[in-house]
């Protein structure tokens, strides 16, 4: 009984917080001893699993948050007349790939990735609220350096960046040299034939 109490403690807190809160904070201000927080959010996993609830608790990292379960999406936006998200380009999809699997990093980091300038891409992520500033380096000019926020997260559905999948191994990538041997091999093709 008095798990359920603190449960519902933290709950609340979660609720009226709306956004992500981390583990440590929601255990000191729910009362919570932090051994005890994971039997406390095992019950309220338990009880937001059921079919009969319209709400989730996510694990972002080391936070917790409630939201609205995905299969509830349209009846949401209806209900609050909100437009439908827009897609990401292609170049912000680069951005964010990355920042996430690079972070911190800085514009101009990701615009020697890319080839081409990703300043207002960059500051488009921002505004969506998928990239964050974390803080700025110790180089000439001190330059911003950026990262991947809690909605990148819920927007990608992973609770960890360590979720992402594995970039491919070196050996597995094509080089710059075969492409250009096989352009060769093409071009002798297509002389001799």
């Amino acid at each position: 009984m008095e798990n359920e109490k603190k449960a519902a403690a933290a709950e609340a807190i979660l609720f009226a917080g709306g956004d992500p809160i981390e583990s440590d904070k929601l255990a000191l201000a729910a009362g919570i001893e932090p051994a005890e927080l994971e039997d406390v959010i095992r019950l309220l996993e338990e009880k937001y699993s059921r079919e009969d609830s319209g709400i989730e608790l996510l694990h972002l990292e080391d936070c917790y948050q409630l939201a609205t379960k995905q299969q509830f999406a349209e009846q949401i936006k209806s209900a609050f007349e909100i437009k439908k998200n827009t897609a990401l380009s292609a170049a912000a999809m680069e951005v964010l790939t990355i920042v996430a699997y690079n972070q911190p990093v800085t514009k101009s980091f990701v615009e020697s990735v890319r080839g081409v300038d990703s300043s207002s891409t960059v500051n488009s992520l921002v505004e969506k609220g998928l990239l964050c500033e974390a803080g700025r380096l110790e180089l000439p000019g001190r330059p911003i350096a950026y990262k991947t926020t809690d909605a990148f997260l819920r927007s990608f559905q992973i609770s960890s960046i360590s979720e992402l999948p594995p970039l491919p191994e070196q050996q597995a990538q094509v080089t710059f040299d075969e492409v250009m041997e096989a352009e060769k091999t093409n071009e002798g093709e297509s002389l001799g034939g």
